[in-house]
């Protein structure tokens, strides 16, 4: 390598105002659009999409499928917001004697009528839609000429006050300071795949002229996942841990106030986890169960062996409610077991504060149970030996191991009930042993789940109404609307206020913006049956456990994501009653989302569902946890199952490199490294020292 890596990264890393002709403000404005702060991630913010234009003299000869190029004045301009509280501008204009309506999201006014002056003749190139007896276009681009929209352009995400052409050249500029890059793959790799060098990949993925590029680069972060999460598995796998042995009789105890015994799946599940409790190594286990499995019970049965081992263990929870669910259940068991239980949350404060952290000091307070107040810095335990962390995708990394790390070569035990795409489980759990309960308790029956468009609402209410007078307790849950947990508040208070005047008292209200207490009262009323109808956010997806709920309404169903909807459904059939979800969606929804919620109706398992869910919104959101500029896989590669085969290829790939060169020390090796720095994999490159 000619020059260190330390040097090439440095070089990659430097700020945009680094780049000739780039000053402050167009720094700040290309780091808003998405770009994030250095030439690095300037060199990958890819365009989204190349307009292919076509010059038309009306809108009613625009193409469908391409953007046109059309002559205009404005007439008018007025900023506006959408429904949803979105901001815009409106321009009112005329082509020939057709009348136009430009509409340019997150845009000012004074910018807007800079570009669009009234009365004088500009391009625009967009797509042109049918919108009354006028046409629509949705922020075209504009020129003074129409030389200045070529027939294909790239079409990167920019932001208000940030134009095309300024992008386009900040992006030229520092390609041109791209420095050579050592090669990172295996050269029959590259040949197999006809991927060109990194440098000339980026530089095709800009202008799109190979059409291997965006998979090459694709590739890339993928590698440098996998080698990370190689490179932690491996000194995981080398932290010495201890051996927690105990004698049965407090798991005994426990099962029998539980009043039935593990399932076959269970009990497979607990042989997997003791054997890491009673290995000298830390336990980095991952146990998946999808809703209604019973891996709270396994995770009881871990921490009952710490205790039998003369230890503690601490169970995390992402909310409050979650971990007072928990509390619930385990602790009557625990009290049969004659182990100590306390909860530790926001909520306990003073006195009672007071006596948890002492009894977690002296060692008194056997099992804790809480949020992420366990792993503030006042928190003392006297030897934690198993920290189990439930719903792990609502913590980050460094949340799971900052409670860890308050024991001693601390086990780590961590529950998810949302099933984990195959796929996902290479990539942000490859450095875990994975177990997975498949089956449910004894007694649980299937759910019915039925589609329902919104024009037969008045027929779920009557059917909600009839089951309410033989007893039956009903989630209702709102819609969901991703811009605003604030408007997800509005619809189900909206709602609530209507089944309120419909059904009388019985109707309680749940959401996450009500204070704890008063969210309490009412989950509470719902579990003693003194409330009948709970009308609910996704505050409800996990944490909720009343065996009595046998009816799950959900509104606008097609706004959730499958695996979501599966966790919602689970509220039901906990009991040994038959059990119903009923989906509404609204009618105007098209065919590939209602075959989506289709696959509820048609399965329950959680795992199938996880998988479905991946393929059909995709790679990128679904592996979207990293918020910077880049979102490589995102932009790179629309075909999850392109993705998946590319996944499998970059895991077998890390691990060949690491069994060749487990320093990372030889030609490839240090290039590899330059690849783990340029990607942000810092954890995993602080594994392998000085290179």
């Amino acid at each position: 390598m000619d020059q260190p890596v330390s040097t090439i990264r440095d070089a990659l890393h430097a700020s945009l105002e680094s780049i000739p002709g780039i000053g402050p403000k167009t720094a700040a404005l290309l780091a808003q659009a998405g770009a994030g702060p250095r030439l690095w991630d300037l060199l990958l913010h890819l365009p989204e999409r190349f307009a292919a234009r076509v010059r038309v003299e009306h809108p009613r000869d625009a193409p469908l499928d391409r953007d046109a190029i059309l002559e205009i004045q404005a007439d008018a301009h007025r900023a506006a917001r959408s429904a949803k509280g979105a901001r815009y501008v409106e321009v009112r204009a005329h082509a020939s004697d057709a009348r136009l309506m430009l509409r340019f999201m997150n845009a000012n006014l004074p910018w807007i009528e800079q570009r669009l002056p009234k009365g004088e003749t500009r391009f625009i190139s967009g797509r042109l839609r049918p919108e009354g007896n006028a046409w629509s276009c949705l922020s075209p681009d504009v020129s003074t000429r129409a030389e200045g929209l070529p027939e294909r352009e790239p079409v990167w995400p920019l932001t208000a006050g940030l134009q095309r052409a300024q992008m386009g050249r900040a992006i030229d500029a520092a390609l041109r300071l791209l420095p050579a890059l050592p090669e990172w793959h295996d050269p029959p790799l590259l040949k197999r795949e006809e991927w060109p060098p990194f440098d000339d990949a980026l530089r095709a993925a800009h202008a799109d002229t190979a059409p291997t590029a965006r998979a090459r680069l694709a590739y890339d972060e993928l590698l440098a996942d996998q080698l990370a999460v190689a490179l932690v598995r491996r000194r995981n796998r080398a932290q010495p841990g201890r051996a927690l042995l105990g004698d049965g009789a407090l798991r005994a105890a426990a099962l029998r106030a539980f009043g039935h015994a593990l399932t076959p799946q269970q009990t497979e599940a607990l042989h997997e986890i003791d054997a890491d409790l009673s290995a000298p190594i830390r336990m980095r286990r991952l146990l998946q169960g999808d809703v209604g499995s019973g891996k709270t019970l396994v995770a009881l049965m871990a921490m009952l062996r710490a205790v039998e081992s003369g230890a503690q263990a601490a169970l995390m929870a992402p909310t409050e409610l979650l971990a007072r669910q928990h509390a619930r259940v385990i602790g009557r068991l625990c009290a049969a077991a004659g182990v100590r239980l306390e909860l530790l949350a926001g909520s306990v404060t003073g006195a009672d504060r007071r006596r948890v952290l002492g009894g977690l000091a002296s060692g008194a307070v056997q099992i804790v149970v809480g949020t992420h107040a366990l792993f503030q810095e006042g928190v003392v335990f006297r030897d934690l030996a198993l920290a189990v962390v439930d719903e792990q995708h609502r913590f980050g990394v460094e949340q799971r191991l900052m409670l860890a790390e308050k024991g001693d070569a601390a086990d780590l035990l961590v529950m998810t009930a949302t099933p984990i795409p195959r796929t996902l489980l290479l990539t942000h759990w490859g450095e875990m042993a994975v177990s997975r309960i498949t089956g449910k308790p004894a007694g649980r029956q299937p759910i019915l789940t039925t589609l329902h468009s919104t024009a037969q609402t008045e027929e779920v209410l009557a059917a909600c109404g009839r089951a309410m007078a033989k007893g039956a307790r009903i989630y209702w849950v709102c819609p969901h609307v991703a811009e605003s947990e604030m408007l997800d508040v509005a619809a189900a208070e909206t709602r609530f206020a209507e089944l309120r005047e419909r059904f009388g008292d019985v109707v309680a209200l749940a959401h996450g913006r009500l204070d704890v207490s008063v969210r309490e009262a009412a989950l509470a009323r719902f579990a003693r049956g003194d409330a009948q109808l709970l009308v609910a956010t996704t505050v409800i997806e996990v944490g909720v456990d009343v065996p009595e709920a046998t009816i799950m309404v959900v509104e606008h169903a097609e706004r959730f994501g499958l695996a979501q909807l599966h966790q919602l459904r689970g509220r039901v059939g906990r009991g040994t009653a038959r059990s119903f979800c009923m989906l509404v969606y609204d009618e105007s929804t098209g065919r590939t989302a209602r075959d989506r919620l289709t696959i509820l109706r048609e399965t329950q398992d959680g795992f199938i569902i996880a998988d479905e869910d991946f393929r059909l919104r995709g790679a990128g959101e679904a592996l979207g946890t990293r918020q910077s500029g880049h979102a490589m896989q995102r932009l790179a590669l629309e075909d999850s199952r392109a993705q998946e085969r590319l996944l499998a290829m970059a895991h077998q790939d890390a691990a060949l490199l690491l069994e060749r060169d487990a320093a990372l020390a030889g030609p490839r090796g240090l290039a590899a490294r330059l690849l783990l720095g340029l990607f942000g994999k810092d954890a995993a490159m602080a594994t392998l020292g000085a290179g």
